[in-house]
């Protein structure tokens, strides 16, 4: 009887055991599986093609215009597409007058779109057209001053389009900006920057100016300068801790200037996970905690989500958001299935975030897109 009684007590208490082990495991499945105070991303349809070094640009119909790019190199795309966040579907729109990627894409106040420069070859081209949301019809326009592939473009506070830097054929890059002017159609030179630039990234602060940061050309560029469109001319600022280049850059509700990730030029061995913020009051940089993952070959400018926090997304598995109000990256659930390179993303009227296309390490671009949450 004896000996029952103890046969009995060690089963309890193996059960109990193992009962444990099943809630403590139940218990880090359902944390897991919460969302993540970051967000949330998740697949979404295909585009009508696989694109990467495209362009996507918010319409004034809550439309996305999605513009050029490539499948693989040299293989470029003059068509277009529209994603339709009502439908969740793409569809085809006019085509382009050439097949080109890395060109510039700004929203106009007009509602049209200005797509100019990009690569067409080996060489970048200076064919500018403006894409009517009306027609659904692009239409060529006056040439820029220069050919520019992949130079920066910021729409100023007067409507018209500070376009700078770019490389006018290979390893030849280029310090020369040049302004769109919205109410004639037409280019006209302004200042140049000190430095040579490509892969840099240009972000119009809340007085009006620009700051252009990194960027390479006879080197990789640690140092950083301001447009004032007042005077068409720049002026060097502070430098970055880290020089970097094909990183991304977002504008901060305080006026300051994210700066994250990139490269330190040594291609897929020198991606960056370091960030820092640039203070226009004292026209310094800041280190900032790192970001979780390394990651370059980023969309240009960071999406601003209406809480004022900046989504930093490509070159990673991972989607990852800026707090300012901590300082510190956070991590979205989910997760996208490769490192994609050189996708887009576009804050849709909602406040979701598409992101769209790019390339793993390889040369071939997908048609994929997912969709941010906050």
């Amino acid at each position: 009887m004896h000996r029952s009684r103890l046969l009995l007590v060690a089963l309890i208490a193996v059960s109990f055991v193992v009962a444990a082990a099943a809630f403590r495991t139940n218990s880090s499945s359902s944390s897991t599986a919460l969302p993540s105070a970051a967000g949330s991303l998740s697949p979404a349809t295909p585009m009508l093609e696989p694109r990467s070094g495209h362009t996507a640009t918010l319409l004034p119909d809550g439309k996305v215009l999605i513009a050029g790019g490539m499948r693989r190199n040299q293989d470029f795309y003059k068509s277009a597409e529209l994603y339709d966040p009502a439908t969740g579907k793409f569809q085809h729109t006019g085509d382009m007058s050439i097949g080109r990627v890395g060109q510039i894409a700004v929203p106009l106040e007009s509602g049209m779109v200005l797509v100019a420069g990009g690569w067409v070859g080996m060489g970048g081209t200076d064919l500018a057209e403006l894409y009517d949301p009306a027609t659904g019809k692009f239409t060529v326009i006056a040439r820029m001053t220069i050919p520019r592939g992949r130079p920066s473009a910021t729409l100023l506070s007067n409507g018209d389009v500070l376009i700078a830097g770019g490389e006018r054929r290979d390893n030849e890059s280029l310090a020369s900006a040049e302004i769109f002017h919205v109410k004639t159609l037409s280019f006209q030179p302004t200042g140049s920057m000190h430095h040579a630039r490509i892969s840099h990234t240009a972000t119009l602060l809340k007085d009006g100016r620009v700051l252009i940061a990194g960027g390479y050309g006879d080197r990789l560029e640690p140092g950083a300068e301001l447009y004032d469109p007042n005077s068409g001319t720049f002026t060097e600022t502070g430098s970055m801790s880290t020089a970097r280049c094909k990183h991304t850059a977002g504008l901060l509700s305080d006026g300051r200037v994210l700066i994250a990730g990139g490269s330190d030029s040594r291609g897929w061995n020198g991606n960056l996970n370091s960030a820092e913020i640039y203070d226009p009051r004292t026209s310094k940089f800041t280190g900032a905690a790192p970001m979780n993952d390394s990651r370059f070959k980023l969309p240009d400018e960071a999406v601003q989500l209406a809480s004022g926090k900046l989504l930093i997304a490509g070159g990673s598995r991972e989607v990852e958001v800026f707090d300012p109000s901590v300082g510190k990256f956070e991590i979205a659930a989910g997760q996208m299935n490769d490192r994609w390179h050189f996708m887009s993303e576009t804050r849709l009227r909602d406040g979701s975030v598409l992101l769209a296309g790019g390339y793993p390490n390889n040369p071939e671009a997908t048609s994929q897109t997912w969709i941010y949450r906050p």
